[in-house]
């Protein structure tokens, strides 16, 4: 499939430059200027169905703490304590430059169980004393959500990331309880938000 769509490209282009570049017969040239447009077309057409664009998901922010240098400690600073949060929020923090381990952020709604939080790259991104992940709520109107910041080793990474992929394969998020959280994971940081509208069945 792919070497055929290849093909078709490049059997279009040159269609082109031949109907381009050849003068003595107009009608020859209108032919193969047809049929380079209609390859070309085919052959992005089928490239676009093999490598289809991802979906850009949207977020808001939130509220968001005047930071102190020099940093100390991994801390959030968006959203702030009792922020009321719109569905998808990306949360944001800072970290000082001595910090090496990964950085998690999870949500515990009013079922108590916790849900790691990730966007493409699993844990939190990190770069010049600042980290940041999409953060993503499913509970109704009002509810109240504690954001948690974890700091941890690749163990426990490698857990919360097998995790969330579980949870993906099988479409179903069923949350940790507190006793399943990996031992290399260690509570840094959390606030208390609550949700500016229902946001349940949304993902």
């Amino acid at each position: 499939m792919l070497l055929s769509v290849i093909v078709s490209i490049i059997a279009g282009a040159i269609c082109l430059l031949f109907a381009v570049l050849y003068s003595k017969n107009s009608s020859l040239r209108i032919t193969l200027g047809i049929i380079g447009v209609v390859l070309l077309f085919y052959g992005g057409f089928g490239y676009g169905s093999m490598n289809p664009l991802a979906v850009i998901e949207t977020f808001d922010t939130g509220n968001k703490l005047k930071v102190e240098y020099p940093v100390k400690n991994v801390q959030v600073i968006s959203p702030v304590e009792g922020d009321s949060v719109s569905c998808r929020i990306l949360t944001m923090g800072v970290y000082p430059e001595t910090h090496n381990k990964d950085i998690w952020v999870l949500l515990k709604p009013s079922d108590n169980k916790f849900y790691p939080q990730s966007d493409y790259t699993n844990t939190s991104y990190k770069e010049n004393g600042k980290w940041q992940v999409v953060t993503r709520f499913g509970g109704d109107q009002g509810e109240a959500y504690e954001l948690y910041v974890y700091e941890t080793n690749a163990a426990a990474s490698q857990v919360f990331s097998e995790t969330i992929a579980k949870w993906k394969e099988n479409d179903d998020y069923v949350g940790l309880q507190p006793e399943e959280l990996p031992s290399g994971a260690q509570e840094i940081d959390r606030i208390q938000v609550n949700l500016a509208r229902n946001c349940r069945g949304i993902h």
